[in-house]
């Protein structure tokens, strides 16, 4: 049991925040692509992913592992982009620091979706039971070279919020 639920069911609740951690996330990167924010999207991007960190932390484990290691890295990546966003208001240096560490954060989350796939969907597992083989690692590698290029289009195009938004 885990928060008074079976492990069955917190894990349907713990995978349901990661997904609209992503689904929201995605959304907000192309916004930010677009040069738009979207204040409602990206506090739900923000808070479900906080959410499924922390989450993520509560399941049984008898070892730290790398798990624990992406759930730790995304903490501190969004506190960052917390503190750039909503104490910085996206001012100087923290609009690139902001758009950053927003991208790692989703990224976190998706290159975790990716191993959870490979080691659940019994296709995906049938290609690559260990991920250490190509499917795995070429898919990976996609998802990395798709939000390097996202992230490095944001930066040039996402300027957030307009300065009234702030008041």
């Amino acid at each position: 049991m885990i928060l008074g639920m079976s492990t069955a069911a917190f894990t349907t609740l713990h995978v349901i925040i990661s997904l609209v951690g992503i689904g929201s996330g995605l959304v907000v990167l192309v916004a930010m692509c677009l040069g738009r924010h979207l204040g409602a999207w990206t506090l739900l991007f923000l808070l479900s992913t906080v959410l499924t960190s922390v989450t993520g932390f509560m399941f049984h484990s008898a070892a730290i592992g790398p798990p624990h290691v992406v759930g730790v890295l995304s903490l501190i990546v969004l506190a960052i982009a917390l503190v750039a966003l909503y104490l910085r208001h996206l001012r100087g240096a923290a609009r690139p620091v902001y758009v950053v560490t927003a991208a790692l954060a989703l990224w976190f989350n998706c290159f975790v979706a990716v191993v959870q796939a490979f080691q659940k969907l019994p296709a995906l597992h049938a290609l690559a039971p260990t991920q250490k083989e190509p499917p795995f690692l070429i898919t990976q590698g996609v998802v990395l070279a798709v939000f390097v290029a996202a992230t490095i289009y944001a930066l040039k195009r996402y300027w957030g919020p307009p300065a009234r938004a702030w008041r």
